[in-house]
């Protein structure tokens, strides 16, 4: 049985969640800080991710990456961390009865890490073959071209790993500033979620987190919405088989219609019943994988789909991928297709709740960025609300043929072939 979350706030600002899950046998602890790569300018590019890692490398308690590590993995827990555009999350997960030793690793990383400039210096290399990993695998590289490709020269669409060239110049004064601007307590959510209670959280919250205090999150450079002047980006690899990503910039965290695009989504690309996978791979056979997805951040989003395609079937697959898209825009969807839409939205919603965890990191993430957590049911209900009328009005809101950006890795890439493959 799942509880409902409760909210509480400490002295300066430190949000606390909490999900209680009483049948569960473990703890999720997860910290949220809303600082992410979009908060970097030329020179920093990389800075958020980097000091995710460093976090991880020593405090005065626990002097090194290994101690920082055995504290949660020989209470019998793992840990983790992401980078994202507008926010950081620190996470591990641990048996119920080690909450205590899992907050308490989180807010000392927080509090108290070394930064130590040697220990920079070696990780620095870390970071630089984690970017050389991405280049060398063209399914993750193409996603990163993509977002040059939609966003153009605007830190959304930066790597959020930075260049090689970035992470090799940023030194100790850096994390230190990063850390000071945007590590405040009013910029960080804790969320915890398992066999625990609120108030056996905030005891807990209140003797490791406590004092708080810091300034406000810094403002971020909006997006302007603007076509950028290079929207298509080839890369020419000796590969067997071409990567292709589409992208269309998409709607905002809170828009209203959201609930419809999730359906949209889920009809156009998600599955092996969806528009996409039955008529680029099951019809005419010219991909292995294709589907679709959405990322939605505070002032933009992003409908991307994703194809596996022989060199030769690129500009069909392109031209068939299109007229799906058109026809959302034209054709009424029908009622079952529709039900059936709807259902898997749903219900690939319900499942990606199933863990502590799961639940742990959407209460937080919720809480950070759109400042309160949304009932799953009042979810359910809005995407069950989704009818014919409203995918037709995301669709023509979204589906703007003259916005499409393209991105391609494979062999023999040439982009002003790729170019004319797209509607002026």
């Amino acid at each position: 049985m799942t509880i409902a979350p409760e909210i509480s706030e400490l002295n300066g600002g430190l949000r606390v969640v909490t999900t209680p899950l009483p049948t569960a046998q473990s703890v999720s602890v997860n910290m949220f800080v809303g600082a992410g790569s979009r908060g970097e300018d030329e020179r920093t590019k990389g800075l958020a991710h980097f000091l995710e890692h460093m976090m991880f490398k020593g405090t005065p308690r626990r002097p090194t990456a290994i101690a920082v590590a055995e504290a949660i993995e020989g209470a019998g827990g793992v840990l983790n961390a992401y980078t994202s555009k507008e926010l950081t999350c620190y996470w591990n997960h641990v048996p119920f009865d080690q909450a205590e030793t899992a907050v308490d690793v989180l807010a000392d990383m927080l509090r108290n890490a070394l930064l130590d400039p040697e220990e920079i210096d070696r990780e620095r290399s870390v970071v630089q073959q984690e970017i050389r990993r991405t280049q060398d695998q063209p399914g993750a590289w193409v996603s990163e071209l993509l977002g040059r490709a939609v966003y153009g020269d605007h830190q959304m669409g930066w790597s959020t790993a930075g260049s090689e060239e970035t992470v090799a110049k940023l030194q100790q004064q850096d994390f230190k500033d990063w850390i000071g601007a945007w590590y405040g307590s009013p910029n960080i959510v804790v969320s915890v979620a398992g066999n625990i209670t609120h108030k056996e959280v905030m005891s807990l919250a209140g003797r490791h987190f406590e004092p708080g205090g810091g300034p406000p999150a810094p403002a971020v450079r909006p997006v302007n919405g603007a076509i950028p002047a290079r929207r298509v980006i080839g890369e020419s690899r000796p590969i067997t088989q071409a990567n292709v990503a589409l992208g269309i910039p998409a709607l905002p965290r809170l828009d209203p219609d959201r609930y419809a695009l999730m359906v949209l989504n889920s009809l156009l690309g998600r599955g092996m019943s969806s528009r996409l996978f039955k008529e680029v791979r099951e019809r005419r056979g010219l991909a292995y994988s294709i589907g679709s997805g959405v990322s939605r951040y505070a002032d933009t989003g992003m409908l991307s789909i994703a194809a596996g395609v022989s060199p030769e079937n690129v500009p069909e697959a392109v031209k068939v991928i299109l007229a799906e898209l058109e026809k959302l825009t034209q054709e009424p969807v029908g009622g079952d297709e529709l039900q059936k839409a709807r259902d898997y939205t749903v219900g690939s919603f319900r499942l990606s709740l199933e863990t502590a965890m799961a639940l742990g990191q959407r209460a937080g993430e919720s809480l950070l960025t759109l400042g309160e957590i949304e009932p799953i049911e009042s979810v359910v209900e809005r995407l069950r609300a989704a009818g014919p009328e409203d995918l037709m009005r995301v669709a023509q809101r979204v589906l703007r043929q003259e916005k499409v950006a393209l991105a391609v890795v494979g062999p023999d890439v040439k982009e002003e072939a790729l170019l004319g493959l797209l509607p002026a």
